[in-house]
């Protein structure tokens, strides 16, 4: 249940009377109280003072939405601060210039860093705080503490509260001095900053919102808010701000139109992310019927297929229904739809009579998912980095620490945002609009060995373009991320890895490498063989020789992983569980497709894995029924050696599936269900908005 309270404390203009015929309310306290409940909040409740406040924080039980009185905004506005589905605890940003009293914020990649009065951040500030902000459950005590803190006008692990003057704090404006409106709520969310709590910034674009301190500023936001229609700025708010090229230009320009229509229909995002995979299948299957005319129909689903992805997330965001469920089917499904389509360039390939079709489609999505990781780790390592503060700087000169340095080179991205070199930026990555479209386009010109060769090529100068610079700064930032979480669960380690000795010297990242030096020899030279007419069943003795190549890896198990580039540990093992898998399958002269659909098994379960660490969820529940990638890899080192790897492969592989299934189930549907019957806890959390 979530709760609203409008704080009145310093706040001269909650009494200022609202435009003639406003119905909402006969003052701006009352319209805002009102507007909460219209914006879906049911428990809307009014404090006096921040004494009053904290009473009614310690008795919530769930999310507090917090705002002053002297806040003119949509309604709509309101509503996006209360469904915000980027964190728990997120706060409205404004660019307006701050008024005496108000808050001051520094953001880094939507994080506010830090939050003071206008002046403390030495012009450090991207935004004013304001005015409200919603409080996530788990940092309810750290709001109590800072509403009490307020009041007795003690700092906060170091940092002055902005402005002290007692009769602000007992909710009567204050004598002549420096304080202003909204000067309550101000040092209250300077205070929970402070404490270290991690709030998301929540950016008003096309709709208004403005904090007013006089009659005069009343009537201009009021006329500013009147002059825009609120449900045409919410469909065009449902785009993403910023997204790649193609999408850009070549789906939402016209997208919002199937959105607002799927919403007139009554469609949830989920049941439009199901019709997008239903797109993406019928496009594979046509890839591998092969025939200019299927080649040409499938090429065209695949784009609209594409476009309803994109449909998904602004329907999400159009209706506001967003959910942990929605987040992580969004992100599995967008990466199963995308291998299907490989899988049928791949069947394509081979019916046309390229031998090696199967093998391109393998290692385009082994490219693809090592990728992924990767993006996933840097990720949580620019957040982590963005979080330090001026006094922690990681090394090199210049004034400021890491934060101020990453806010500053984002700045300036941002003042090139539109410009050519910009847009080759986004684009040289090879992000998911661009992979559509390349495949789009050469598999309805050429085919599909064509459009697997392109896409293998433009993915691996990418990967070597992404991996460069992201090295370089990582060393530069030197943040140790996996230190944050589980490591062993993110690595994916199993039960015989855990009873690895550490081999501390080399380093965890040193050591995964090495290990898969040993897979890609077996692979090389089993591929020499086949090319060669010989059979690769003779290297079956290499398969155990390669399986204690590859258990290096497990030597940094229990080490620190703390270096600089250590976020790159959990690509290197799935690269070189792939790479075994892989030659293991060559070696045992299992089918292709087997081969296929045993990676592709294994990247849905570390897909799962990845969204559950965007997601800031717990381990999937049957996890520990994953082998871990050592205890799969010496099933298959067996298998390879014995001569029955395609059996052992199709078997191992459906198992995984059942087990990965039957995680969704629990995590999803049955443990939800007890929780909400007071049995058990479910396996859950804030989510990111989807695609």
């Amino acid at each position: 249940m979530t709760v609203a309270i409008v704080l009145a404390a310093g706040t001269p203009a909650a009494g200022q009377p609202t435009a003639a015929g406003d119905t909402l309310g006969a003052t701006l306290a009352d319209r805002l109280a009102e507007q909460w409940h219209r914006a879906g909040v049911t428990h809307v409740r009014r404090a006096a003072n921040l004494t009053e406040l904290a009473t009614l924080v310690d008795a919530a039980t769930g999310p507090v939405i917090v705002s002053g009185t002297d806040l003119v905004a949509h309604t709509a506005v309101l509503r996006h601060l209360a469904t915000s589905p980027v964190g728990p605890t997120v706060a409205l940003v404004l660019t307006d210039p701050p008024a005496p009293g108000q808050a001051v914020v520094r953001e880094e990649r939507g994080q506010v860093v830090d939050a003071g009065p206008d002046g403390r951040l030495d012009g450090g500030q991207t935004g004013v705080f304001g005015g409200a902000l919603r409080v996530g459950r788990d940092d309810l005590p750290a709001l109590a503490a800072a509403a009490r803190a307020a009041v007795a006008g003690t700092p906060i692990a170091g940092t002055p509260i902005a402005g002290t003057d007692p009769a602000a704090v007992a909710g009567t404006p204050p004598a002549a001095g420096p304080e202003a409106a909204g000067s309550a709520v101000d040092r209250l969310f300077t205070g929970l900053t402070a404490l270290g709590t991690l709030t998301f910034a929540h950016r008003v674009r096309l709709l208004v919102a403005h904090r007013v301190a006089d009659p005069a500023g009343l009537a201009v936001a009021e006329a500013a808010v009147a002059a825009v229609d609120e449900d045409r700025a919410e469909l065009r708010l449902s785009v993403k701000e910023k997204d790649d090229f193609f999408t850009t230009f070549f789906v939402s320009t016209w997208s919002p139109y199937v959105t607002k229509a799927s919403a007139k229909l009554g469609l949830t995002p989920t049941g439009v992310t199901a019709i997008s995979v239903l797109f993406a299948a019928v496009a594979a299957v046509l890839f591998g019927v092969g025939g200019r005319p299927a080649l040409v129909t499938g090429a065209v689903l695949l784009y609209l297929g594409f476009m309803l992805d994109c449909v998904d997330g602004q329907l999400a965001r159009y209706t506001r229904h967003f959910s942990a469920w929605g987040g992580w089917l969004d992100t599995m499904a967008d990466r199963a739809k995308e291998y299907l389509v490989y899988a049928g360039l791949g069947y394509g390939a081979t019916a046309a009579g390229f031998r090696y079709g199967w093998a391109l489609a393998v290692a385009a999505m082994t490219l693809q998912t090592v990728r992924h990781m990767t993006d996933t780790w840097y990720g949580v390592l620019h957040d982590e980095a963005a979080r330090r503060p001026k006094a922690v700087g990681g090394g090199g000169g210049g004034g400021g620490g890491i934060g101020d340095r990453l806010n500053a080179a984002s700045t300036r991205v941002q003042a090139d945002t539109g410009s050519l070199s910009y847009w080759l930026k986004r684009t040289v990555v090879f992000p998911i609009g661009e992979r559509w479209a390349l495949i789009a386009l050469t598999v309805a010109l050429f085919g599909p060995l064509v459009s697997l060769v392109a896409v293998l090529t433009w993915g691996v100068l990418a990967f070597a373009y992404t991996g460069a610079l992201r090295t370089l700064r990582a060393r530069w930032m030197w943040v140790p991320v996996l230190d944050t979480v589980d490591a062993t669960l993110h690595r994916d380690d199993g039960p015989i890895a855990a009873r690895f000795p550490v081999l501390r010297p080399m380093g965890p990242l040193t050591l995964a490498v090495l290990g898969a030096l040993g897979p890609a020899a077996l692979l090389v030279a089993a591929g020499l063989r086949v090319r060669a007419g010989d059979e690769a069943g003779g290297l079956a003795w290499a398969a155990p020789v390669a399986l204690l190549v590859l258990l290096v890896a497990a030597l940094g198990a229990g080490a620190a992983h703390n270096g600089p580039l250590d976020w790159l540990v959990p690509a290197a093992l799935r690269a070189g569980e792939y790479l075994f898998a892989i030659a293991a399958g060559v070696v045992g002269g299992a089918p292709a497709w087997v081969v296929f659909g045993y990676v592709f098994v294994l990247t849905l379960h570390h897909y799962d894995l990845t969204a559950r660490l965007e997601k800031r969820q717990a381990a999937p529940p049957l996890h520990g029924a994953t082998l871990g990638w050592e205890g799969r890899s010496a099933v298959l080192a067996v298998a390879a050696f014995a001569g029955f790897t395609g059996i052992a492969m199709a078997t191992l592989g459906a198992y995984l599936l059942v087990v990965f299934v039957g995680s969704v189930v629990l995590a999803w549907v049955v443990l939800p269900a007890r929780a909400r019957r007071g049995v058990g806890v479910p396996a859950g959390g804030e989510v990111r908005q989807p695609g």
